[in-house]
């Protein structure tokens, strides 16, 4: 045409400036029916996708800072809990240990009181059994009194009293004592001397058998000898002196002495 058009001929393809406007005259035309915000979408939805730092906002730090909080805090009161439980158990043994501890310690003492107790009354039963005189014979009597008069006797007297007793009937110690003399004795035949505790002298005589030697201690009911008919003595029988000293001549009424420590003869 006359007025300016490039002749037509060769093809061209658009200019530069040409596709870019033709771009941006397309792009706002699918601006205008919403294709751009179609296309555009995903691009900024890729975006919002992508996980933000903690640095971006402070949002999830202080979720995250709560969360660690509270698990410390249940930790806390779980450890707290459990602490006041093993002290709680532990108090209770503790307790029990005292408690059985002191019940064992009030039975060890009143076992102790007991064993004491029981150590007095044996001691004292053996104090009193020590003191205690009993007959020369038992189920006896007198058959020969005290300060008889005949000519048996070389004072003119009897010495002592007369139980009667066949030959190899048990006699016994009449209270504690140590035997000082125990063998012949002349006219008392076989005879034991015994020195009692309270200072005081026993003789027996007679006898058939001694049953013990000098130096030995004896106590109340003791069998000592068997009785007999040796020496001076007319028939079987046991001889009892009382005497102040060991020897002849020391008697003393054997009668009054045995009643004085509650032998009823």
């Amino acid at each position: 045409m006359a007025f300016g058009s490039r002749a037509a001929g060769k093809h061209r393809g658009p200019s530069r400036l040409s596709r870019k406007s033709a771009n941006m005259a397309g792009i706002a035309a699918l601006a205008t029916t919403g294709v751009v915000g179609t296309l555009a979408g995903p691009a900024f939805a890729a975006t919002e996708a992508e996980p933000r730092g903690l640095e971006d906002t402070g949002l999830n730090a202080v979720v995250v800072a709560d969360d660690l909080a509270g698990q410390i805090e249940a930790q806390a009161a779980s450890q707290k809990a459990a602490a006041e439980i093993a002290a709680a158990k532990a108090k209770a043994e503790a307790d029990a240990r005292q408690r059985a501890a002191e019940a064992k310690a009030k039975a060890e003492a009143r076992a102790k009181a007991e064993r004491e107790a029981k150590e007095r009354a044996a001691r004292e039963a053996e104090r009193k059994r020590l003191l205690t005189f009993v007959a020369p014979v038992a189920n006896s009597y007198v058959s020969t009194g005290y300060l008889s008069g005949g000519s048996m006797w070389s004072s003119g007297h009897h010495t002592g009293i007369d139980f009667h007793a066949a030959s190899g009937t048990s006699v016994h110690a009449v209270g504690t004592g140590v035997v000082v003399e125990a063998g012949w004795g002349g006219a008392y035949g076989n005879n034991i001397v015994i020195k009692m505790l309270d200072g005081t002298y026993t003789q027996y005589g007679h006898l058939s058998a001694i049953q013990v030697s000098v130096g030995q201690q004896v106590t109340p009911g003791d069998q000592i000898a068997l009785s007999g008919s040796t020496g001076n003595s007319s028939g079987p029988h046991l001889h009892f002196e009382a005497r102040t000293g060991p020897d002849y001549g020391s008697d003393i009424n054997p009668i009054t002495y045995l009643r004085s420590h509650g032998v009823n003869v």
